[in-house]
């Protein structure tokens, strides 16, 4: 059988412990009078033996033998009374009981041999039968705990076969064999008494323990009642109104202003790394923010026609009522960024965090509540996507953009399983010899009915229903294939590279992934090259410890888009990135530009410096690549070589007797 957990097996074990003291219990009260039985069973034995003629101390001797163990007894009694073994230690209350019925039993069990000429079919009849009798009695008494009786009863009736047969001949051992029977149906009566008895206490104390149950369940019903009439419309962590009260008065207010042919101003706030605080400050920290930020609330915006909610999380909501609620919502949106530039002291130290906030009016944005405040999320989701910090109004190409994205999370699954997502190539070129070093795959998808999706949709569709590690592994299987075909087209060192959003760090293990990938295909890891973005490269903790086992693995890193974010210098020396892709804002007009020329010359002095390679991406002009190779950069990728093309077309063009020559235009 399965074993019971921990939560299972403790309500069982908790039951078996009141049983077992219960039995201890019954068992201790029946041996107190028990005790007292058998001392005037064992004075009427003794007035027999009185009356036997050849009987001299012996009598006394035995009667004696038999108020020690009744001594013993109650000693016992006393003993587990004074330290109330029956609740503490039923085991030992219920051992000691049983030790002391055996001294019991020894001390009747050795009457046919104290006693002199003892015979059980003549003169000592009335002995033997008080003998079984008290026996069988305590049998009848015992039913609470078997080995009570088993101790007491099997000594004397080994005695009384021990006699029968020394005494009768082939009616001893006869009557000896029907003793031998009565002993193991009075023990197997013992074993069946005990088990109705221990049904009979586990039913008791089950429903003693289920009206106990139910009565602490109504109990907390109750109290649980009390609760949520309290929670209905209040947030427990701010005293705000909670989701509830939200709904039910914007519900109001849209049925007020529809009366009147009034506006509504609806806020959507969200705190800006709040995710950060919880987790490195504590969640704790995350709720003492949480509380600054909503008294901050409280006493910036303007009483009488706000209403302000916590929505959950770092959510919040602000209803705008009266006649000027568009111009007073603005007003409300500049005051919540003021009011957040101010540091929250939090755990001791000052707490820098920002805001974003999305406005959406009602009717000029939706009709109805659900509508209106979805109009309001996509604006605040568009403040984020602008840098955050600030806020925005709702604009009606958001939900046609909303509903683009919507339709690419349906289709992108089915995309990948039948392969219309591709990977295209676009060629990488040694800028001092004018020869293809490798490719970089990009990642296409004609939509039937959207067209050409754009790469970055594309990439957080993936993201949003969690299929990274999939889009990421098609492409990863379609960089592995061109690479067993490049050997064929003339280009066995040739390497392609797949870029890895530095999100998916934290879904899955890219580098498990990757490694299986190029061991199903049978490709070097060095061929394949990863590339990163500088965010990456500042995430220590998760994206950290994966580049490590890529760079362990053999893969090649480069670092993408070099110049667009903030890299740190300590981590490009300690993870040893191969390359350096320098962005294409940096390329663009570099010949026109003595500042950029300054920057790319830095780069490649950097490059040569931990021993990176340079390559700038966006190189569309001859003028640029000249600038470039005077510069002292080495590749080069972009339009003036060729543009991305897919498996097929790559190729068509790798075999064209011109492809060594590089034309400047080349088929898509």
């Amino acid at each position: 059988m399965p074993r019971k957990s921990a939560i299972e097996q403790k309500p069982c074990d908790s039951l078996n412990a009141d049983v077992r003291q219960l039995q201890a219990q019954t068992v201790w009260a029946r041996s107190v009078s028990t005790v007292l039985t058998n001392a005037g069973i064992s004075a009427s034995a003794y007035a027999l033996i009185f009356f036997r003629q050849d009987t001299g101390q012996e009598g006394i001797y035995w009667l004696g033998l038999i108020y020690l163990s009744l001594l013993f007894r109650f000693g016992i009694s006393r003993y587990i009374k004074h330290f109330d073994l029956n609740r503490k230690n039923p085991e030992a209350s219920l051992s000691l009981i049983t030790l002391g019925s055996c001294s019991s039993g020894l001390a009747w069990g050795s009457l046919p041999f104290i006693l002199p000429n003892f015979n059980a079919f003549s003169l000592d009849a009335g002995l033997y039968l008080m003998m079984l009798g008290i026996s069988i009695g305590s049998v009848l008494l015992g039913v609470g705990y078997r080995w009570v009786s088993v101790a007491f009863s099997t000594p004397i009736h080994l005695a009384v076969i021990v006699s029968v047969v020394s005494t009768g001949g082939i009616s001893g051992i006869i009557v000896a064999l029907n003793v031998v029977v009565l002993t193991i149906i009075l023990h197997r009566s013992c074993q069946n008494s005990e088990r109705s008895f221990l049904e009979s206490i586990t039913r008791k104390l089950e429903a003693t323990a289920l009206a106990t149950s139910l009565t602490a369940a109504h109990s907390e019903m109750l109290q649980a009642n009390a609760r949520l009439e309290l929670l209905a419309s209040c947030d427990p962590l701010t005293g705000l109104a909670n989701r509830s009260a939200f709904n039910s008065t914007l519900a109001n207010a849209i049925q007020e202003a529809r009366d009147t042919e009034g506006k509504i101003g609806l806020l959507v706030v969200d705190l800006d790394r709040f995710k950060h605080v919880n987790d490195t400050m504590g969640h704790k920290a995350g709720d003492s923010l949480l509380t600054e930020f909503a008294q901050r609330l409280r006493n910036s915006l303007p009483p009488g026609n706000t209403f302000i909610a916590r929505l959950g999380g770092d959510e919040f909501a602000i209803i705008v009522t009266g006649n000027d609620a568009v111009l007073e919502a603005t007003r409300s949106a500049d005051i919540i960024l003021r009011q957040v530039r101010k540091p929250f002291l939090l755990s001791g130290q000052n707490c820098s965090v920002g805001t974003s906030v999305g406005l959406a009016v009602y009717p000029d944005h939706a009709t109805q509540a659900d509508e209106l405040f979805v109009s309001a999320d996509m604006a605040l989701y568009r403040s984020k996507e602008q840098g955050r910090g600030r806020w925005r109004k709702f604009d009606p190409k958001l939900r046609i953009a909303a509903e683009r994205q919507r339709q690419i999370e349906a289709d992108i699954l089915e995309a990948i399983e039948q392969h219309k997502i591709e990977a295209w190539f676009q060629p990488q070129v040694c800028l001092q010899r004018d020869i293809i070093l490798g490719f970089e795959a990009l990642v296409r998808w004609h939509h039937p009915t959207l067209g050409f999706i754009a790469p970055p949709e594309i990439v957080q569709a993936a993201y949003s229903i969690q299929a990274s590690d999939r889009l990421t592994g098609a492409i990863a299987d379609a960089a592995c294939a061109m690479l067993k075909r490049l050997p064929e087209l003339g280009l066995p060192e040739a390497t392609v590279a797949i870029n890895v959003s530095p999100r998916e760090f934290a879904l899955y293990s890219v580098s498990e992934m990757l490694d299986a990938k190029v061991k199903q295909h049978g490709i070097k890891p060095s061929l394949l090259e990863i590339e990163i973005t500088e965010e990456a490269l500042l995430d220590t903790v998760i994206a950290g410890e994966q580049l490590k086992q890529l760079e362990r693995s053999g893969f090649a890193l480069a670092v993408d888009d070099f110049g667009a974010g903030h890299s740190s210098l300590t981590r490009l020396i300690d993870l040893k990135v191969d390359r350096l892709k320098i962005d294409r804002g940096i390329t663009t007009g570099i010949a026109a530009s003595p500042r950029n020329q300054a920057i790319i010359s830095a780069l490649i002095r950097l490059g040569e410096a931990l021993s990176m390679t340079i390559l700038a991406e966006g190189v569309e002009t001859e003028e640029e690549s000249r600038t470039l190779r005077s510069l002292g950069c080495q590749i080069g990728q972009g339009y003036l070589f060729s543009r991305p093309m897919n498996a097929r077309a790559l190729e068509e063009w790798l075999r064209h007797p011109r492809a060594r020559s590089l034309p400047k235009a080349a088929v898509a």
